[in-house]
């Protein structure tokens, strides 16, 4: 029962709510593609007219060429009407304010940008000018870019205390483009509003362009406003989830110093409850009586019940069907239920029994002992028959998890599991368990993103002490884990990733540790190259000569490096190579390192990346296969 090999997904998620009613056939479309329906962009635009537009660009330098020709609505837009002559007018004025302000992005402060229409010129033509719509109307798009300024004086006034503009990049002889200096005030005004100001903000601003000097003069004026404490939060938009609830996961502590960082928080807190469509949580714009700062959540609900089915098909273990339903506001307080089950292993056995069978009911409770905590409780039952043993077990465990900062999660469980280990290669009669364990896990996450990390660090600890009331065994499983991102390149198109694990089972034998507890490697998620399971200590399969069958481990360690180049903007390649050992003491002793080496490829998606990966052992054992290949979405790690 190999695991190496490629799972092709044939649907991985379908979800439906409620049934809809027929409707007339309308034109679909797929990933811009028309499939049926005819093209009839005409049918809702009032006395629809067509335009064709020449863009001149011959007087613009080169470096901005591609943001004006970005700017252009009216180039992005000529294949679709307008409504009449009035609309005609309004595209082109449109378009000049446009290529205006990206002229301005640019620091081009004297640039032009000249539109005719018809042959008369737009600053020419009455209000309610009328055109001759028989043809298309002509439309020229002349610009000329000018000359790019620099900043000249720079003053802010305000009570903005020790707040000096060159600390935000308003720099005489620096950059003068109109970005840099929105940018500007934004910083300055943040950094006011983390001074504990909510109502600070721009009380005026003068910019002269002196042409003669090709210099941008600006003048800011701020309104800090007081330093004031966090009011009431008032909520809106909540319907079936509680008000009170939801004001209460938002955390603003009433009478703490206002801080724009909790007001963002409290909105990431609010959306990761799965509740909800969209969260805007904002301060007044005035104080209350009390001098307090009022805080508004405005809240859109989204629809709690859901399921999905999904199919799976593999060159080495047949296929699989699986399925879930969910509610994800049970009681009003944003608590989610979900049951699932798969089955797989069609067609790879004759007989049902020999299936892998999984199910579990899942359930979760925010906010229990705090906004920051969550309340977890389970039911699983599990039949499976990998290569290393077959197993039967029901467990069940409750436990909490609380977000310490937005970087650390501690976690810690109460499980009991019925464990039936009918076959192993340790235990060829079969073993029974009743396994008692306290799985604690800290986690530490400083990436930049968690599907795709260009830069930062991710670190995670693991401990699970276990007891086996029907042997009276004690062992401790030990786990540690650490991966690390750094990109080579400016934007991120090379990012360099590394990732090492340790971990050791200690206080029992490693036949007193039931067969699906103890360590293994290999595969897409560790030694990509190997198949599931397969390095580490193994045994001669009585029943199929020449092959054997995985014991498992009381240790392992594990090495991945990887150079993830992103070639275009939705694809990419990553060249890897993986190390692993597995070993019967408690600590590794690297006598067998096996060692796999490939390349993948990245398609990028707003979801995360899907990967493909292929790779060879370079130091296979008799009985490994010669390669694997691996599929699935994010990163490997």
């Amino acid at each position: 029962m190999a695991r190496d090999g490629l799972r092709l997904s044939l649907a991985a998620s379908i979800l439906a709510l409620a049934a809809a009613a027929p409707a007339p056939a309308q034109a679909f479309e797929l990933f811009g593609m028309k499939l049926f329906g005819g093209k009839d962009e005409d049918a809702d635009i009032v006395d629809p007219v067509r335009y064709t537009v020449s863009l001149d660009l011959s007087q613009s330098d080169e470096s901005i060429r591609s943001r004006l020709e970005k700017a252009s609505t009216l180039v992005a837009d000529e294949d679709r009407p307008v409504s009449g002559s009035l609309g005609i007018l309004a595209k082109a004025r449109n378009e000049r304010e446009l290529l205006v302000a990206a002229l301005y992005q640019e620091a081009r402060y004297d640039g032009t940008v000249e539109i005719t229409i018809d042959g008369r010129s737009l600053d020419s033509l009455e209000p309610d000018a009328v055109f001759d719509t028989s043809r298309p109307v002509p439309i020229k798009v002349a610009v000329r870019s000018g000359d790019k300024f620099t900043l000249g004086d720079v003053v802010v006034r305000g009570d903005v205390g020790g707040i000096s503009p060159e600390s935000f990049g308003l720099v005489t002889g620096g950059d003068a483009s109109s970005t840099a200096i929105l940018r500007a005030e934004t910083q300055i005004i943040r950094a006011l509003k983390e001074e504990g100001r909510p109502l600070a903000a721009v009380a005026d601003r003068e910019v002269i362009a002196d042409h003669a000097t090709k210099t941008l003069d600006v003048m800011m004026a701020f309104a800090s406003g007081p330093i004031a404490p966090f009011g009431d939060t008032l909520v809106e938009g909540t319907e079936a989830v509680d008000a009170e609830f939801t004001a209460y996961m938002a955390d603003i502590e009433r009478g703490k110093t206002y801080s724009p960082k909790d007001v963002e928080e409290a909105r990431e807190r609010l959306l990761a409850l799965g509740v909800f469509d969209s969260v805007t949580v904002r301060e007044q714009d005035k104080l209350a009586a009390d001098g307090s700062i009022p805080v508004d959540v405005r809240v859109s609900e989204r629809k709690f019940r859901y399921f999905g089915i999904g199919a799976t098909v593999s060159s080495t273990d047949g296929a699989g069907i699986e399925g879930y339903w969910g509610h994800r506001n049970l009681f009003g307080r944003a608590e989610k239920l979900r049951l699932e089950g798969s089955i797989s292993r069609i067609g790879e056995t004759a007989d049902y029994k020999d299936l892998d069978y999984k199910a579990a009911l899942l359930f979760e409770k925010p906010g229990l002992v705090g906004p920051a905590s969550k309340f977890t409780y389970d039911i699983k039952l599990v039949s499976e028959h990998p290569e290393a043993y077959d197993r039967f077990s029901f467990s069940t465990g409750a436990g909490i998890s609380y977000e310490i900062t937005k970087k650390q999660t501690l976690s810690g469980q109460f499980r009991v599991e019925y464990t039936d280990i009918s076959y192993e290669p340790l235990h060829p009669d079969g073993k029974k368990y009743l396994l008692v364990s306290t799985p604690i896990e800290y986690v530490y996450d400083a990436r930049d993103d968690k599907l795709n990390p260009k830069k930062g660090w991710r670190a995670l600890a693991y401990v699970e002490p276990t007891y086996d009331a029907l042997s009276g065994a004690t062992f401790v499983k030990l786990k540690g884990e650490g991966s690390v991102y750094q990109a080579l390149d400016g934007n991120g198109r090379i990012v360099a990733a590394g990732r090492a694990a340790l971990g050791s089972i200690v206080g029992a034998s490693l036949s007193d540790v039931p067969a699906d507890r103890r360590f293994y490697s290999g595969g897409g998620g560790s030694v990509r190259g190997y198949a599931y399971q397969a390095i580490g200590p193994r045994v001669p399969d009585p029943a199929n000569p020449g092959k054997f069958l995985p014991t498992g481990g009381r240790s392992y360690a594990e090495a991945s490096a990887e150079l993830r180049v992103q070639v275009t903007e939705s694809f990419g390649v990553v060249p890897f190579i993986d190390a692993g050992t597995v070993s019967e003491d408690q600590f590794p002793d690297f006598s067998d390192v096996r060692v796999g080496a490939g390349v993948g490829v990245r398609y990028i998606t707003p979801f995360g990346p899907l990967r493909v990966d292929a790779a060879v052992p370079l130091n296979r054992r008799p009985g490994d296969a010669s390669f694997g290949i691996y599929a699935g979405i994010g990163q490997a790690f």
